[in-house]
């Protein structure tokens, strides 16, 4: 079964999506700040990683940055999902690697979670 983390600190929509990836077969588990998101990946290690770009203490793509310099999770999978539509905060984010820079408003739940489950096979 593979494992999604969700970074969000917003906890309705964390709680909603944690939900209904549940539904779906898919082990997740969540974190509300980057420090507790890195501390989650160092502890669970999961095939993707959904990360809100603007967070508490520090953004996403500040915490992007400690990810690829960890040579353990360099590599891991991580798509940006955030309401902020900047064009240099997206620049910064596909520089750090991530597969998607996906704007909330965009999506229905529905919609966001068949893009995921996409990512993670």
């Amino acid at each position: 079964m593979p494992k999604l983390l969700i970074i969000e600190d917003e906890p309705l929509l964390r709680e909603m999506y944690t939900g209904v990836f549940t539904e779906q077969g898919i082990n997740v588990i969540s974190a509300e700040s980057a420090e507790e998101g890195l501390l989650m990946i160092e502890q669970e290690m999961p095939d993707l990683i959904v990360l809100d770009i603007l967070l508490p203490n520090a953004d996403g793509n500040q915490m992007l940055e400690q990810l690829r310099k960890n040579p353990r999770t360099a590599n891991l999978k991580v798509v940006a999902f955030s309401n902020y539509n900047d064009k240099t905060a997206k620049e910064k984010a596909y520089q750090l690697g991530v597969l998607d820079y996906l704007i909330k408003t965009d999506y229905t739940p529905r919609e966001f979670v068949e893009k995921i489950k996409g990512y993670l096979q």
